[in-house]
């Protein structure tokens, strides 16, 4: 037997909760999330997702023998070349082996410099700036400008680009993400572990590190070499970018920010009565899935909404179902419904289809409302399939989409009702 999810309920549950200005209310911002800004045809996408952006890395690197080596590894491996992150991921692995000496073919010191030349390489296919004010990640921050909230709001991203810090500030909504000062702005673990941080800035965590972070190598009182990171507020082109989608431990890995935001991530989660939002994330980082999934377990009031984009199932560019071999249905999300089978407090909504707590269903034809007409223009109507069937839609997967949603919430009382 089918199910159903009453899309007008749901969506009027949401909005209610973002109107709160006492709970913990947080946004995930991930991959997908560039690519809903509007551009030209021509320019589009600002950003290219993670497959598109590893196609430029290894076609920038085509001549480069020792990077088509580090390939050549990868694949003996089992490795996946076409994840830009899982290659950065494998070269640190073998520079963690390769102290003084070789491994693979490859020195210290020519893995050293592949990893910093593909840095540098993202690091100018990353450094762009939004095209106007009137962009999803403005939206997003005049939302969380729009009212005084007594729990900061935290803003959680796996990117390295530089799109959130300027809508924030062009909207000049107050933020702080991990670092003090001006001229050399550096790591501060304790403001971030002991949240020592005025309640009206938002907080941003950049959890795979920024193309504006850098590395360096100190001196201490004795003697010995340490690494320190800082942000710079211009990017360095031939610095030590800190970009990591890696889980490796780096020395000192307290005092660096990976491990610290993480726990930053897993604390948010396990506040009482939190509320997560992931836009754009693909659920395919299994050690951030883990971090999510354990706090969602120690919290049970806590809440995780993953808006995901697209359908429940692939569709091919008629619209029509994508079946294996074996003539079954592709799954987009797999991963991300079989953890939102299990876990009542992780939900999940694609355009089509829902997971609500563990259960699966479609969206219902939308009941009349007409005191609703805000929440009606979220809900969409599909295109007749062959049998003439339409589906109800909800698009809030689309980031753009669901920051147009914000939108309408700015100037609500905080018990969600439009005045």
């Amino acid at each position: 037997m089918q199910n159903y999810h009453e899309p007008i309920r749901h969506l009027k549950y949401l909005r209610q909760s973002l109107s709160q200005d006492n709970e913990a209310i947080g946004f995930f911002i991930s991959a997908g999330c560039p690519l809903s800004v509007a551009l030209p045809e021509d320019k589009w996408p600002l950003i290219p997702d993670v497959k598109n952006l590893t196609i430029h890395i290894n076609d920038f690197f085509k001549g480069n023998d020792k990077y088509l080596l580090l390939l050549d590894v990868l694949k003996e491996a089992k490795k996946d070349i076409e994840n830009i992150e899982d290659i950065l991921s494998f070269l640190r692995s073998l520079l963690l082996v390769s102290k003084g000496g070789s491994v693979r073919g490859l020195t210290e010191n020519e893995l050293l410099d592949l990893e910093r030349d593909i840095c540098s390489e993202i690091v100018a296919k990353l450094d762009v700036e939004l095209p106007d004010q009137e962009t999803p990640y403005h939206r997003l921050c005049k939302w969380m400008g729009s009212i005084d909230r007594k729990v900061a709001v935290e803003l959680f991203t796996t990117n390295y680009d530089l799109l959130m810090e300027q809508a924030l500030e062009d909207s000049e909504v107050p933020y702080f993400d991990g670092f003090v000062g001006s001229r050399r702005s550096f790591f501060d673990l304790r403001a971030v572990e002991d949240a020592l941080i005025p309640i009206h800035w938002s907080r941003l965590w950049k959890i795979h590190g920024s193309i504006n972070w850098y590395q360096e190598t100190e001196k201490d009182k004795e003697g010995r070499d340490v690494k320190k990171v800082y942000r710079s507020s211009e990017i360095k082109k031939d610095a030590s970018h800190l970009i990591y989608p890696s889980h490796l431990k780096y020395e000192e890995s307290r005092k660096m920010p990976y491990l610290a935001l993480i726990d930053q991530l897993s604390r948010f989660v396990r506040k009482k009565s939190s509320l997560l939002i992931l836009s754009g994330y693909s659920f395919n980082d299994g050690h951030l899935n883990d971090t999510i999934i354990n706090a969602l377990k120690a919290n049970p009031t806590g809440m995780v909404l993953g808006l995901m984009f697209g359908t429940y199932e692939l569709r091919d560019d008629k619209g029509e179902l994508i079946k294996n071999k074996e003539g079954e249905l592709v799954d987009r999300y797999p991963e991300a419904y079989r953890l939102a089978n299990s876990r009542h407090n992780l939900n999940i909504w694609t355009y089509d289809k829902a997971i609500i707590g563990t259960n699966i269903g479609l969206w219902s034809d939308a009941k009349t409302d007409e005191d609703e007409p805000d929440i009606r223009n979220f809900i969409h109507r599909s295109d007749a399939d062959s049998d003439g069937k339409f589906n109800t839609l909800i698009k809030l997967g689309d980031f753009s989409e669901f920051t147009s949603f914000l939108k309408k919430i700015i100037g609500s009382e905080k018990d969600g009702k439009d005045v």
